[in-house]
């Protein structure tokens, strides 16, 4: 199941290996450094998944959350929270928030891309 994947990330190691992996698994990935970018690039792509992490500079992961679950196009696609947020509770807030799965950081490059691929079954891809 290869897809357009969204990688909404502002730091660079982890936007690179993320990329890389997903790239080598064959899916196309779509690049955003903050918030307000990665919804410009949704609204304007509509990917088939959205990567995003939860500390973003200015609009943060939640925002990008309540902005694209309030969009009538882009509130259907998978929104996967990748975070180093992994303390108790936090899986829960961010679900609560709108996001539809979550990986915590640092990701397991081994099994990073089939996590990422049961958002596209869940979905129905």
């Amino acid at each position: 199941m290869k897809g357009r994947v969204l990688v909404i990330e502002d730091n660079a190691a982890n936007l690179d290996l993320m990329t890389y992996l997903l790239q080598a698994f064959g899916h196309h990935v779509l690049v955003a450094h903050t918030g307000e970018e990665g919804l410009a690039v949704a609204a304007d792509t509509r990917p088939d998944l959205i990567l995003c992490d939860i500390g973003l500079p200015g609009l943060d992961g939640y925002g990008v959350a309540r902005h694209l679950k309030a969009d009538p196009v882009l509130g259907a696609v998978p929104l996967v929270a990748v975070t180093a947020s992994a303390m108790v509770g936090d899986r829960d807030k961010v679900l609560a928030a709108g996001f539809d799965g979550y990986i915590s950081k640092p990701i397991a490059a081994e099994s990073f891309v089939a996590e990422v691929e049961t958002y596209f079954k869940e979905a129905g891809r």
